[in-house]
């Protein structure tokens, strides 16, 4: 009877179809992507051109990861193409679509601007 057990387990063994879909399933999801935009915002009233640099991080269904300068953002929220955050007081809305840049220092200074995909 052990023989019997023994042969069937080398039997399920040596079919690679019937455990090899549970390996499949046990592989860690595809590393996150990412985009870097660079921005090149003016901002008023000082009249100053500003390059900022976004990278956003993405998996295959959403954005997972915002930063700015090279500084990771606390939180950010998603709008339809629209990603609105802040870093240091600065209120950013980054349009992922349109490529623009609109900001605000708390009523004191505002930037609008452009964005290029990085190369």
């Amino acid at each position: 009877m052990n023989r019997l057990r023994t042969a069937g387990l080398l039997m399920l063994a040596a079919t690679p179809d019937l455990w090899l879909p549970a390996a499949r399933a046990q592989q860690p999801p595809p590393p996150p992507q990412q985009v870097t935009l660079v921005c090149e915002a003016v901002y008023l009233p000082a009249r100053e051109i500003w390059v900022r640099r976004v990278r956003i991080g993405f998996d295959q269904a959403r954005v997972t990861a915002v930063a700015i300068d090279g500084v990771p953002v606390y939180s950010f929220t998603i709008d339809g193409t629209r990603i609105a955050t802040a870093l240091d007081n600065e209120r950013i809305q980054i349009d992922t679509a349109a490529q623009t840049w609109h900001s605000d220092f708390r009523g004191l200074a505002q930037s609008q601007g452009r964005c290029e995909r990085a190369r």
